[in-house]
């Protein structure tokens, strides 16, 4: 089995809201053969505790205007490993330090790994003469 076209979408989403704040090393895993109770598990670094919390922030931001709100959230108040639980897609925003202890990239290295994709920015129109 593999992710749903509507995971696929939410990715795209949740990718973008990470990278607008500065998130790094970011790896999206089809978890769908292991875990009966989620499509995506996406994960970031950020830089800093602060950055951290603003990842999540946006994250969570962009996903409810897509019209999906989080079932559950851990460790916001820390900022060193936030956990956002979409259904679809659970995003994973890691401290650096926190990133590399706990190492789920290495966890979970058996899952096929989905390419993350960021949204173009749209250009603003030059104002016509």
């Amino acid at each position: 089995m593999t992710a749903s076209p509507r995971s696929l979408e939410l990715l795209s989403v949740v990718a973008t809201a990470a990278d607008a704040k500065q998130a790094t090393d970011m790896v999206a895993l089809d978890v769908t053969g292991p875990t009966p109770y989620t499509d995506v598990f996406f994960l970031a670094t950020g830089r800093n505790e602060r950055n951290v919390q603003s990842i999540a922030s946006e994250i969570e931001e962009k996903m409810i205007e897509a019209g999906v709100k989080p079932m559950r959230r851990e460790g916001r108040a820390e900022g060193r490993w936030i956990l956002l639980d979409f259904g679809y897609i659970v995003a994973h925003i890691f401290h650096e330090e926190d990133r590399l202890y706990y190492s789920l990239d290495r966890l979970w290295s058996d899952c096929p790994v989905i390419p993350v994709t960021i949204a173009e920015k749209a250009e603003p129109e030059a104002d016509s003469v």
